[in-house]
């Protein structure tokens, strides 16, 4: 009995499975399929690479929070930061900017000139974080219409042999619909780790570019101020502040007051 039950699943997982749903398809349905497989994995392989720019980055700017501002200038700080750096960057390109300022023949405030230098460098570096994502999110926004374009087309083939069959029992028309349903599936399964993605890696460009900002802000006043301003070394104590006087009593009319 059981070897019945086990023969009989065995034979409909091969008439009603998802290669034997390709299968049936035709080129129609294999190019569908293919095409959600492309989007599925380039999503996967954008996920993972973006995963490591980030957190190469992220790593990048704890190193510089323990070691940069401790350099005696920003060409020094500089060197102790990897050459392909993104902080690296926003400090060269503001050592560059206060070079060419001097170059200039038509007067501008060098602070604006430093400015905008680094808002160039920081848009350029929060660009190509953000390559990528806009195919993560066409992803999440076709992929389902493209299964269903798939469940379409294999529902119409399928009602097209019912009819030239003319048997139109339930076992004969449950096992095809049903089997081009699995496309609209598979462009669920896509859309959804897509979408997931796309929102989970723009929060963390987010947050990496507002660190990058308040770095380029301190670059600009490290600049402005000439190295008199920089942001607190963590680790290192600010200057004790000197006591308050005491404050000085004075005798009017037999009465004490205070000034």
């Amino acid at each position: 009995m059981s070897t019945h039950i086990l023969a009989a699943g065995a034979s409909a997982a091969d008439q009603f499975g998802v290669f034997n749903a390709l299968a049936q398809g035709g080129a129609l349905t294999i190019t569908t399929a293919s095409i959600l497989g492309i989007m599925l994995f380039g999503s996967l392989y954008i996920l993972f690479t973006k995963l490591f720019e980030q957190q190469k980055i992220i790593s990048q700017g704890q190193r510089v929070r323990s070691t940069f501002w401790s350099a005696n200038s920003l060409r020094e700080g500089a060197a102790k930061l990897e050459k392909n750096s993104a902080y690296k960057q926003i400090v060269d390109d503001g050592i560059y900017a206060q070079e060419q300022h001097a170059r200039l023949t038509d007067p501008v405030e060098a602070h604006d000139w430093v400015h905008g230098s680094l808002a160039r460098s920081e848009a350029a570096i929060n660009s190509q974080l953000g390559g990528g994502l806009a195919f993560l999110a066409t992803v999440g926004a076709t992929a389902p219409f493209i299964g269903l374009f798939g469940t379409v087309v294999g529902i119409l083939r399928a009602l097209i042999k019912i009819a030239q069959s003319g048997d139109a029992s339930l076992d004969k028309v449950a096992g095809p619909v049903g089997e081009s349903l699995i496309m609209t599936a598979v462009g669920l399964v896509v859309a959804v780790p897509a979408v997931l993605a796309y929102n989970f890696l723009q929060r963390r460009n987010k947050g990496i570019a507002e660190r990058l900002s308040a770095f380029s802000n301190d670059v600009l006043g490290y600049l402005a101020s000439d190295g008199a301003v920089r942001p607190v070394v963590s680790g290192k104590t600010a200057a004790a502040k000197p006591a308050a006087a005491k404050p000085a009593a004075t005798t009017t009319a037999g009465a004490q007051t205070r000034i």
